[in-house]
C-alpha cells in the first residue's frame, strides 16, 4: 500500500477567483470594470473612466485573480496619455515657471522631505523590517524605488503595496476633490468618443508617441516610455510642427488600462504579507496627503491658480493617474503635469541616494 500523499499547500491565487479560468476573470473583470465606470458617470464623479476599473482589478486581485495587465499594453497607455497631455502644453507656461521657480522648488523638496521623515519614522519604530518603509514611502518614482529597494534586501512586495495603496488613495482623494469643482468635461467627452479623427494628424501623433516611448525605454530613463514621449511632443506641439490628434475611445481605454494596472497589483498574498504594515502606511499617507494640501493651499495664496489646480498638482503620485483626473476635470492641466513632471525627474535624480542615504542611519 503506498503512503499517502501529502496535500499540495494552496496558495492565496489558488483560491477565490483564480480557480476560474483566465478568460472568465477578464470577463468578471470588464464587467464590473463597466458597471463601476457607469456608477462614476452617472455621479458625475471625474476620472470614472480610471477610477471605476481600478476599483474593479482591486476587488479581482484581493479575491484570488490572477491575470495582469500585459506589459505591452501598459506601454501603450504610457506614451498614448504622455501625447495626451503634450497637447495641453503651452508657451507661456515656462514664462510662469521661470517667474516662481524658487517657490516650486522649494514646494517639490518638501514633499520628498515629508516622504522621507515618514520612511524614517516606521523604520525607526521597528515596524516593517529593515529599511523598507523608507523605499516605500518615496512619493514618485515607484519602479525605481523597487529595484532601488530589492538590490538594498529591503522586502519588495511591501515596497510595491505601500507604493500602490498611496497611489490609490491620492488618486481617490484627488478624484473627490475634483467632484467638487468638475464641470461637466467628462460628459461632453462621452458624447464625442466615435468623432471624426484627422487621419494624418492621428498617424504622426502615434508615430511620436511610439518613437519617444521606445526611445525612452531603450534609455533607460525612469517612466521613460511616458517621460519621453511627453516631452517630445510637448516641444513639437508648442512650436507648431505637431498637432497632437487622438480619439476620445482611444483616451477612455487608456484610462481603463490604467486602472487596471493600479487595480490588479493588490493580490491576495501582497495583502497578507503587508496586514501589519496596513495602519502606520496609511497614517503616513494621510499626513504626506495633508501636508500637499498645505502647500496647495500657499500656491493658490502666492500664485494667484485656482485651489483644485494647485491640490492636483501637488498630490503625491502617481504622475498617470493624477494626468488622467486633471485632464477630465476643469483645470490649467499644462501647470499640473509641469510641477508632477518636475517632482518626478527630481525623485528620481536624488530619491534613491537620499533613500540611501537616510537607510544608512535607521
Amino acid at each position: 500500500m503506498k503512503p499517502e500523499q501529502p496535500a499540495t499547500p494552496m496558495t492565496p491565487e489558488s483560491t477565490g477567483l483564480g480557480r476560474l479560468p483566465r478568460t472568465w476573470q477578464w470577463c468578471l473583470l470588464a464587467m464590473l470594470s463597466l458597471m463601476f465606470a457607469a456608477l462614476f458617470e452617472i455621479a458625475g464623479i471625474p476620472a470614472g473612466l480610471l477610477m471605476g476599473p481600478m476599483i474593479a482589478g482591486a476587488l479581482v486581485g484581493m479575491n484570488g485573480g490572477t491575470i495582469r495587465l500585459p506589459r505591452q499594453f501598459f506601454f501603450c497607455v504610457q506614451f498614448v496619455l504622455a501625447m495626451m497631455i503634450a497637447g495641453s502644453m503651452r508657451p507661456d507656461l515656462f514664462a510662469t515657471f521661470s517667474s516662481n521657480w524658487p517657490l516650486f522648488l522649494a514646494v517639490i523638496l518638501s514633499v520628498i522631505g515629508v516622504s522621507t521623515l515618514c520612511g524614517w519614522t516606521i523604520t525607526r519604530m521597528r515596524i516593517l523590517p529593515g529599511t523598507t518603509a523608507i523605499w516605500g514611502s518615496s512619493a514618485g518614482a515607484a519602479s525605481t524605488m523597487l529595484l532601488m529597494a530589492d538590490a538594498y534586501g529591503a522586502d519588495a512586495r511591501l515596497v510595491a503595496f505601500m507604493q500602490y495603496l498611496r497611489v490609490v488613495c491620492v488618486a481617490g482623494a484627488a478624484t473627490m476633490v475634483a467632484h467638487l469643482w468638475v464641470t461637466g468635461t467628462e460628459a461632453e467627452m462621452a458624447t464625442r468618443w466615435f468623432a471624426p479623427v484627422a487621419g494624418l494628424p492621428f498617424l504622426a501623433t502615434l508615430a511620436v508617441g511610439v518613437v519617444g516611448g521606445f526611445l525612452g525605454k531603450l534609455l533607460r530613463v525612469p517612466a521613460g516610455a511616458f517621460l519621453v514621449p511627453f516631452a517630445i511632443g510637448s516641444a513639437l506641439n508648442v512650436s507648431g510642427m505637431l498637432t497632437i490628434e487622438l480619439p476620445q475611445w482611444l483616451l477612455a481605454l487608456s484610462f481603463a488600462l490604467l486602472g487596471w494596472n493600479i487595480g490588479l497589483g493588490f493580490t491576495r498574498s501582497i495583502i497578507a504579507h503587508a496586514r501589519r504594515a496596513f495602519v502606520p502606511t496609511v497614517i503616513s499617507i494621510l499626513v504626506l496627503m495633508a501636508f500637499s494640501g498645505s502647500l496647495a493651499l500657499l500656491l493658490t495664496k502666492a500664485v494667484g491658480i485656482d485651489p483644485l489646480t494647485a491640490y492636483l498638482a501637488t498630490s503625491p503620485g502617481g504622475l498617470d493617474s493624477i494626468a488622467v483626473i486633471a485632464a477630465s476635470s476643469d483645470v490649467d492641466l499644462p501647470f499640473v503635469m509641469a510641477l508632477q513632471t518636475a517632482r518626478l525627474l527630481i525623485i528620481t535624480l536624488i530619491g534613491p541616494a537620499l533613500a540611501r542615504f537616510v537607510a544608512d542611519r535607521a
